[in-house]
């Protein structure tokens, strides 16, 4: 394996959106310890491949069914929604920073967060982040 290939990290489309909002909740502990080390690794402004499937956040998800989320459907639909919406293709390769303004510009900004995540448990919290 390359170097720079152990540093980047694969990360679901719709995870771009849940980074931006994530408060310190979660499932359970090991998910939110966990949500919060991969928020520290994308703070060094890693390459991340796009993913329709299981990533790094997914690793410690209560959901994950060996590799598989238990809603693969609706996470399915939330990254395709992402891709779509930021003009991006599943397996894309760009920086973490790049991502991250992509999802503000083309969805925060615009207000179309409901369109992506809107029977997501928690957004609730990212409405009220969105709005402020």
């Amino acid at each position: 394996m390359l170097a720079n290939e152990a540093s980047r990290l694969d990360l679901r489309p719709h995870h771009g959106l849940c980074v931006q909002f994530f408060q310190g909740l979660g499932y359970d502990r090991e998910f939110t310890e966990n949500m919060k080390l991969v928020i520290e690794r994308l703070g060094g402004n890693p390459e991340i491949v796009l993913t329709v499937g299981a990533d790094v956040i997914c690793a410690k998800c209560p959901h994950n069914l060996c590799g598989v989320c238990e809603t693969a459907g609706k996470v399915e639909r939330y990254d395709r929604a992402v891709l779509e919406l930021c003009g991006l293709s599943e397996g894309d390769t760009l920086d973490w920073d790049t991502f991250r303004e992509l999802v503000y510009r083309k969805i925060i900004a615009l207000g179309k967060l409901p369109e992506v995540c809107w029977d997501c448990q928690w957004h609730c919290i990212c409405e009220k982040g969105y709005h402020t």
